[in-house]
């Protein structure tokens, strides 16, 4: 069997008004995240699959994201699968920390990678 290649790109060129999704765990999202991104686990995935498919219901790329860039590859190549335009960010939070990629916490404390 021959599979296409996981669509991907670097973290430096995620559109700023991009829909990120973020799949890491609760923990991991609390430490810092994309402000505006959607956050729905990897371990919930499959049960909160329709919060995705509604944020691309008009049409928008989803980029995936987790720490490296492991997990968010599994995601994207579950959506591929679905038929949803989704990329792999290469690297995930640690590649867009290191790009200087803005970070947010929802208590306001430094936002960092965990």
């Amino acid at each position: 069997m021959n599979f296409a290649p996981l669509p991907s790109v670097d973290a430096a060129s995620v559109p700023a008004d991009a829909l990120v999704v973020d799949v890491r765990e609760a923990d991991e999202w609390a430490a810092g995240h994309i402000d505006g991104a959607l956050h729905v686990p990897m371990s919930d995935f499959v049960a909160r699959f329709g919060e995705v498919t509604e944020a691309v219901a008009d049409g928008r790329r989803a980029y995936v994201m987790c720490r490296v860039g492991g997990r968010s590859a599994q995601v994207t190549q579950y959506l591929v699968q679905q038929g949803i335009d989704a990329v792999n960010v290469d690297g995930g939070m640690l590649a867009w920390d290191g790009a200087s990629r803005p970070m947010v916490t929802e208590d306001g404390s430094a936002a960092f990678v965990l």
